[in-house]
């Protein structure tokens, strides 16, 4: 079973975590939620109490296969602002392992790391000028995939953001029977 942690820190946008989180856990990706605050309970950007699954101190995600980072302000900052967070995405990514991040993260987190250095990604609108500035290629996309980053654009990206990571994770005809399930397609259509 494929191991994902999803870091979650106060002022996260809602929908970017807790879809993703959905739909990888129906599709039976093992998702662990974890606090990188100094309390279980993290709150979302909407005001939305969010109990992690384990605190970041218990965490060693060394056995992650995408470590995932959720966007909102001030969440990504707050990631950014981690030491132990910044550490753990920059040894994944070294690893040449799967990182994910969407809305402001790409920007907020994974340019400043260097992570999208010569890749193309994408991420929320006002954000562009970070990542012109990492060298990366802005692509304006929903999701965009280069090689082991993926990044998504925002809040309406989320449930194509998560199909794709089940995809990459598990297999796009999973992903395309969650879809299916979840009344996905049926908006597509």
């Amino acid at each position: 079973m494929k191991k994902v942690y999803v870091f979650l820190a106060d002022g996260f946008e809602d929908v970017e975590a807790l879809i993703p989180i959905d739909v990888l856990r129906r599709g039976g990706v093992d998702v662990t939620t974890v606090s990188i605050s100094d309390f279980p309970l993290v709150q979302s950007a909407h005001g939305v109490n969010v109990e992690a699954d384990i605190m970041f101190e218990q965490g060693d995600f060394t056995d992650a296969d995408l470590l995932f980072l959720p966007g909102g302000m001030p969440g990504a900052s707050n990631l950014f602002a981690h030491k132990g967070v910044c550490k753990a995405i920059v040894n994944q990514h070294m690893a040449g392992k799967k990182v994910a991040a969407i809305c402001a993260s790409p920007a907020v987190v994974l340019a400043p790391l260097g992570i999208l250095d010569g890749k193309k990604a994408t991420c929320y609108p006002g954000f562009e000028s970070v990542l012109a500035e990492s060298n990366a290629t802005y692509t304006g996309d929903l999701v965009t995939v280069d090689g082991n980053v993926t990044t998504g654009e925002g809040p309406a990206a989320a449930f194509p953001f998560a199909y794709e990571l089940l995809s990459q994770l598990v297999n796009k005809q999973t992903a395309d029977q969650i879809a299916e399930a979840m009344r996905f397609k049926h908006l597509m259509a």
